[in-house]
């Protein structure tokens, strides 16, 4: 068990930008593979993107270029870079880790960050 403690989020415009931590302690985050999800409110938590232990990166066809997922396992930390925000992309972000899984399933995930709002608005 690992734990994740997040950074990052906040109020923007729509058009701008955040980035987002998650740094892990507890184990070596080169053995983890990492999911970003997030939930808006009165919905399910959605699938973002995840990176497998080597840097591999997958993302909800929603992210269309927009989000960009990145590791440094030296620093123990994730990355979720969020650009061009939009409105409907307000919502609390989580990170995952997991040992032995890579997807987009959250429910697979054993090791979850506490949640970061980001929101978009003008």
């Amino acid at each position: 068990q690992v734990q994740l403690v997040q950074s990052g989020g906040g109020l923007v415009p729509p058009g701008g930008s955040l980035k987002l931590s998650c740094v892990v302690s507890g184990g070596p985050l080169s053995k983890y593979a990492m999911g970003w999800f997030r939930q808006a409110p009165g919905a399910d938590r959605e699938f973002v993107a995840a990176i497998t232990s080597s840097g591999t990166p997958y993302y909800a066809d929603f992210v269309k270029g927009r989000f960009t997922i990145s590791r440094d396992n030296a620093e123990n930390t994730a990355y979720l870079q969020l650009n061009n925000l939009r409105v409907e992309d307000t919502a609390i972000y989580f990170c995952a880790a997991d040992w032995g899984y890579f997807g987009d399933d959250l429910k697979e995930y054993d090791n979850w960050g506490q949640g970061t709002q980001v929101t978009v608005s003008s």
